[in-house]
C-alpha cells in the first residue's frame, strides 16, 4: 500500500472525448473555475483504485468495476506533499447517458481531447498526464 498516497484522478475517455466538469469559482479551492476530471482526495486507508472509483461515483453517480481502469501512473500531488494517481477508463454511452451530477462544479460535458489539451482553463498537470497516457498508446 502506498502511504504516501493523497489523490486521484480519472480520464474517462469515450472514442475522442473526455468526461470533465468546471470546477467552482472559489478562491479557497485549487484550481477554482478550471477544467477538471473526476476524483479527488483519499479517505481513510483506501488503495488508489478505490478512491478513484468512489470519487466518480460521488461526484457523477457512475460505478464502474476497477477491472474498467485501463491505465495508472503515480506521480506527485498538485501541493507536493505526497503521491496522486492519475487514471484511464473507456466509458460508453449509456454512463453517460444517465449521468447524475453532484452539487460539486459548475457543469459537466464530454470535451474533445484536442480541445481539452488546447484549453487555456484546463488544469496544465492533467494535460501532462494525459499527454503521457496518449504517448503511451497511440495505434
Amino acid at each position: 500500500m502506498d502511504k504516501h498516497f493523497t489523490a486521484c484522478k480519472l480520464a474517462y475517455i469515450i472514442d475522442d472525448k473526455l468526461l470533465v466538469y468546471l470546477r467552482d469559482d472559489f478562491a479557497h479551492i485549487p484550481f477554482p473555475n478550471m477544467w477538471d476530471f473526476p476524483g479527488g482526495m483519499r479517505e481513510g486507508d483506501e488503495t488508489p483504485e478505490q478512491c478513484v472509483l468512489r470519487e466518480l461515483e460521488e461526484e457523477f453517480a457512475l460505478k464502474l468495476d476497477e477491472s474498467r481502469l485501463i491505465y495508472k501512473k503515480v506521480g506527485v500531488n498538485f501541493n507536493n506533499t505526497g503521491n496522486s494517481y492519475f487514471f484511464v477508463a473507456e466509458g460508453k454511452q449509456e454512463e453517460i447517458d444517465a449521468i447524475v451530477f453532484s452539487e460539486e462544479g459548475q457543469y459537466w460535458q464530454m470535451m474533445n481531447i484536442e480541445d481539452f489539451m488546447e484549453h487555456p482553463k484546463a488544469i496544465d498537470r492533467l494535460k501532462s498526464r494525459l499527454a503521457d497516457f496518449l504517448a503511451a498508446n497511440k495505434n
